[in-house]
This record gives structure tokens, C-alpha cells and sequence, in this order.
């Protein structure tokens, strides 16, 4: 059996990454896998262990670091978040591709890991129509936008670095930039 690719996906909280994988993961031709991943970060009302994330505490995602349980973890607002590396494998190897959407600082780490996963950073249009974004999304406080929207500028500043990302698309339009991708993933599959 071949064996599936791992493909990374990237971008500022708000950028679409939710609405954009949902777009691909339900595509069939892809064969994806979505990568659940871990963190400490509190349950939001909507969300299911195990299908959105692993909730963990803080005590045990760092029993799991020490125990390199994670393909890439990383703190990200005051909470970890990280990938069980376990899973991916299995999926790989059972001929999946596997959906992995994660921040900079885990996609350097699963790529010195993984050397041959396709990387693509989602930009958003521009840094105010991120903050409209999120404000509309309403799921975070007046000081969680402002911590995400600083964070955002600093990620954006990696969307073009080669070494890290091989892509880059700005998500103007959803439909648009799905289109973008599914064509970037087909020529990489």
C-alpha cells in the first residue's frame, strides 16, 4: 500500500483555515485524514473531545512533550497545543492523506520530522479584515482579538518563507481559494 501525505496547513486565527479545510477534508478524491490535535486551551460550547480536539491539561500535554508523543507542539496564547504523532503515523501508513492545520512554529518542527509534507500558508486579505473576522466570529474577548491580531502580523511575516512554506494563498474569496488549493493538492498527490 502507498503510503499518504501529510499536508500542513497554516495561518492566522481568522484567516479561514476552518471553512477552507472543511472545504477539502470533504472533498473524497483527497482521501484526508484530519489530524485531531491536542490542547489545554478551555472546551468551547460547540466543540467534541475528540473530533475537535484532545482536551488535555497542562500537567499531562507535558508529560506527553517529555515523552515525544507530539509530531509538533507549540504555546500558543497562553495554552499548548500539539499534534499525537501516533495517529498520523497510522494514518500514513493505512494509505491516507492526512489534513494537519497547525501554527509556524509546529510546521517547522513537523517538517525537519517529515521532509516531504506539502505546506501551504492561508493569508487573509489584509490585517483589517482579519480583526473583522474575528470580531464577527465572537468567540474570543476584545483582549483575545488584540493578542491574535499582533500574532497575526508576526505570522504573516513567514507566508513567503520557502524553507518553511511552500505555498502561499491570500483567501479573498472562499470559494476561490478552495479552488486554489484543491488544485495545489492535486498536483502534489
Amino acid at each position: 500500500m502507498k503510503r499518504g501525505k501529510l499536508v500542513i496547513f497554516c495561518g492566522p486565527s481568522g484567516s479561514g483555515k476552518g471553512t477552507v479545510g472543511k472545504e477539502l477534508i470533504n472533498d473524497p478524491k483527497f482521501n484526508f485524514h484530519f489530524s485531531v490535535s491536542a490542547t489545554t486551551r478551555e472546551k468551547r460550547e460547540n466543540e467534541i473531545e475528540g473530533k475537535n480536539y484532545y482536551f488535555l491539561t497542562k500537567p499531562k500535554f507535558e508529560k506527553w512533550i517529555m515523552e515525544n508523543k507530539f509530531l509538533e507542539w507549540a504555546e500558543y496564547v497562553d495554552n499548548y497545543y500539539g499534534t499525537p504523532i501516533d495517529s498520523v503515523n497510522k494514518m500514513l501508513e493505512k494509505g491516507k492523506n492526512v489534513f494537519l492545520e497547525i501554527e509556524i512554529l509546529g510546521v517547522k518542527q513537523a517538517i525537519q520530522k517529515m521532509t516531504d509534507a506539502i505546506t501551504i500558508f492561508l493569508s487573509p486579505p489584509s490585517i483589517k479584515e482579519l480583526e473583522e473576522r474575528l470580531i464577527l466570529r465572537g468567540t474570543e474577548s476584545k483582549e483575545e482579538i488584540e493578542q491574535r491580531v499582533k500574532r497575526a502580523k508576526e505570522e504573516i511575516k513567514f507566508a513567503n518563507n520557502k524553507e518553511v512554506f511552500k505555498y502561499n494563498v491570500i483567501n479573498n474569496n472562499v470559494n476561490d481559494t478552495v479552488s486554489k488549493i484543491k488544485d495545489i493538492i492535486s498536483k502534489e498527490i
